[in-house]
């Protein structure tokens, strides 16, 4: 039996743990990258496997399965119906190029429910975590979703991944969602978009295609800060559609 106050506090300590890596002095080496032969625009850089490999170390003896980006599936000791999702470093392009931010990801997860997510924030250094039955918080500041109602009022977050077909039903919806909104913005993070939702600046994220971890963390804090989300799975294999909201804006599929 696992303790979720426990394996919180080793999650945090663990994601502070690897966003001193990102800053520390090696981060040019970091930088270096290629690009994913079987996903010709998915860039891969040497943090994402520094900080796996880091996270791994520390998450590991605790003995649950665990999905994560470079390793994939990591079986367990013996049965759980928990299990950790791991991003070792979302918005890789961001980090790489220095256009923007980048997080550090792991979530917690009952089968397939989000039990907690913690992000750790680059190049701020800050911390943000929650989860439906935990609240939200991020740098110990407790947040919630904005009570904004109005589309023409509200911020859309969205993206388009790696794996985006650019099909016509695929383009369409894209632009559909984005013409609902006041603004739409795209940060080049999943799980930084999301935050944004959590800690309302803006209303909705919507993505289609993304893989689970670049959203695992991002959903459980978008559900602990009193916001909705819808998971459905994607048209390549592993990914998902997903759609996550204050709770008062009504964006259907």
């Amino acid at each position: 039996m696992h303790d979720v106050q426990e394996l919180l506090n080793l999650t945090r300590t663990t994601v502070r743990s690897a966003c001193r890596l990102l800053c520390d002095a090696h981060r040019e080496a970091l930088r270096s990258h290629s690009f994913d032969r079987a996903v010709p625009r998915e860039m891969k850089a040497a943090a994402d496997e520094a900080l796996e490999k880091e996270i791994l170390n520390a998450l590991e003896p605790v003995g649950l399965p665990i999905l994560s980006e470079e390793f994939g599936q990591i079986a367990g000791n013996g049965r759980s119906d928990y299990r950790f999702i791991v991003d070792p470093l979302d918005g890789t392009v961001n980090f790489v190029r220095g256009l923007g931010p980048a997080a550090v990801s792991i979530a917690l997860y009952k089968e397939n429910t989000p039990v907690f997510g913690v992000l750790g924030l680059y190049p701020l250094g800050g911390l943000a975590w929650g989860g439906k039955d935990l609240g939200a918080v991020v740098d110990d500041r407790p947040v919630q979703v904005s009570a904004v109602s109005s589309p023409v009022q509200a911020v859309l977050c969205t993206g388009i991944p790696s794996r985006f077909q650019f099909t016509e039903n695929e383009s369409a919806d894209l632009l559909k969602k984005m013409s609902s909104f006041g603004k739409t913005r795209m940060l080049g993070a999943a799980s930084i978009s999301l935050l944004q939702v959590a800690q309302g600046s803006a209303e909705a994220y919507s993505e289609q295609g993304i893989m689970l971890w670049d959203v695992a963390a991002g959903l459980a804090l978008v559900e602990g800060a009193g916001g909705v989300v819808d998971v459905r799975p994607g048209a390549a294999a592993g990914t998902v559609n997903v759609l996550a909201t204050n709770g008062n804006i009504n964006l259907n599929w």
